[in-house]
C-alpha cells in the first residue's frame, strides 16, 4: 500500500513539499511529480473528474467497436465461440458483392441526402418567417419544435396511422385533390419517400431553431446596408443573409445525417408488418436482420463497420471544418 501511495505521489506531486527554514513548505520543480511537470497542475487536479468517464467510454464504446471489427474478420455465427486464429476480409468481400447490401447502402444514401436537404430548406424558410417578428412567434416556434421531442417509435406509429390505406389522413387528402389512394408503406417505390416525409416532419423544427439563432446573431447594420443599396428582400437574403448562415447549415447538416444513419428504430416501427427487402431497407435494418434473425453475426458485424465508416465520413469533414475555424 505504501509503495502504491509513493508511486501516485511521484506522478501527481503529492507529498513532495520540502520544509522551509521558517516552518513552511516549498515545492521544487523536480518534486512536483511527472504529470504535474509534463502537463501542468490544472491537468493533475482535473484528473478525478474526466479520467473515470474517459476510461469507461474507451472500454464500452471504442473497445466494443474494436471487438466488433475483430468479429467481422471471423466466421462467427453465434452457436460456437468465435475462432480468432484465421482472420480475413471474407465478410467484407461478401458485403460488397451482395445485392441486398448494395441496395441498402443506396437507400441509406438517398435517405440521408434527401432528408437532410429538405430539412435544411424547410427549416430555413420557417426561420426566415419567424425572424420577421410575426405574431405568436413563441407559440409557433414551440409547435414547430414539438415533433423533435418525440421518439422515433412514437413518430413511426403516428405516421403509420396517417399512411393507413383506408382511413389515413394522407390518402384522404390525396383523394380530395383527385390523386387517389396509395399504399405508402407497402409499395416499394413509395415507402422510402414516405419515410423521408415523416422524418422531415420531425426534424424541420430543429433546423428552424438552429437557423433562427444564426439569424438573430447577424447585426442589424447588414440589413440596413443592403436596404440602402436598394436590394430587394429576396436579394438581401440571398446575397447578404444566407451566406452568413454557413456555420449553422454545416452543423445542422451533420446532426441530420447522423440521425438518418441511425434511423433503425423508426424504420422498424414503421414497416414492421412489411418484411424487407421492401424498398426502404437501409444498412441499419440489414445489419440487425443478419445478426439477430439470420444468426450471421460476423456478416452483421461487417455491415456495422461499413455503417460506422459512413458515419466517420460525415463527422470527419465537419471536425476538419471546425478545426480550420479555430473551434476545436
Amino acid at each position: 500500500m505504501r509503495s502504491i501511495r509513493r508511486i501516485i505521489g511521484r506522478l501527481t506531486g503529492d507529498g513532495a513539499d520540502a520544509a522551509r527554514t521558517d516552518g513552511g513548505t516549498v515545492t521544487s520543480g523536480e518534486d512536483r511529480g511527472f504529470l504535474a511537470r509534463r502537463f501542468g497542475e490544472d491537468f493533475v487536479e482535473s484528473l478525478p473528474f474526466w479520467l473515470p468517464p474517459f476510461l469507461l467510454m474507451g472500454f464500452f464504446v471504442y473497445g466494443a467497436i474494436g471487438w466488433n471489427f475483430l468479429i467481422s474478420l471471423t466466421d462467427y455465427e453465434g452457436f460456437v465461440p468465435a475462432d480468432y486464429s484465421n482472420l480475413d476480409f471474407e465478410m467484407y468481400a461478401r458485403a460488397f458483392t451482395d445485392p441486398a447490401v448494395i441496395d441498402a447502402a443506396k437507400n441509406t444514401l438517398v435517405l440521408m441526402i434527401a432528408f437532410t436537404a429538405v430539412c435544411l430548406v424547410l427549416g430555413l424558410l420557417l426561420a426566415i418567417l419567424l425572424d420577421r417578428s410575426v405574431r405568436f412567434e413563441n407559440t409557433l416556434r414551440t409547435i414547430y419544435l414539438l415533433p423533435m421531442s418525440l421518439s422515433f417509435v412514437v413518430t413511426a406509429q403516428f405516421w403509420l396511422w396517417m399512411y393507413n390505406y383506408d382511413n389515413g389522413i394522407v390518402n384522404r387528402l390525396t383523394t380530395a385533390i383527385g390523386l387517389g389512394r396509395y399504399n405508402w408503406i407497402g409499395n416499394p417505390d413509395l415507402v422510402l419517400w414516405a419515410v423521408v416525409l415523416a422524418l422531415v416532419w420531425q426534424f424541420s423544427g430543429y433546423t428552424m431553431v438552429v437557423y433562427l439563432a444564426a439569424l438573430r446573431a447577424i447585426p442589424d447594420d447588414h440589413y440596413e446596408a443592403a436596404r440602402v443599396d436598394g436590394a430587394s428582400t429576396v436579394r438581401m437574403y440571398w446575397r447578404v443573409v444566407i451566406p452568413q448562415l454557413k456555420g449553422a447549415m454545416v452543423s445542422a447538416s451533420v446532426v441530420l445525417m447522423v440521425f438518418a444513419l441511425k434511423a433503425f428504430d423508426f424504420l422498424y416501427s414503421l414497416v414492421a408488418n412489411y418484411r424487407p427487402p421492401n424498398g426502404a431497407d437501409i444498412l441499419a435494418t440489414k445489419m440487425v436482420r443478419e445478426a439477430f434473425s439470420n444468426q450471421n453475426w460476423a456478416y452483421g458485424s461487417a455491415i456495422a463497420i461499413l455503417l460506422f465508416v459512413m458515419a466517420l465520413g460525415v463527422i470527419t469533414p465537419y471536425l476538419h471544418y471546425e478545426y480550420k475555424r479555430g473551434q476545436l
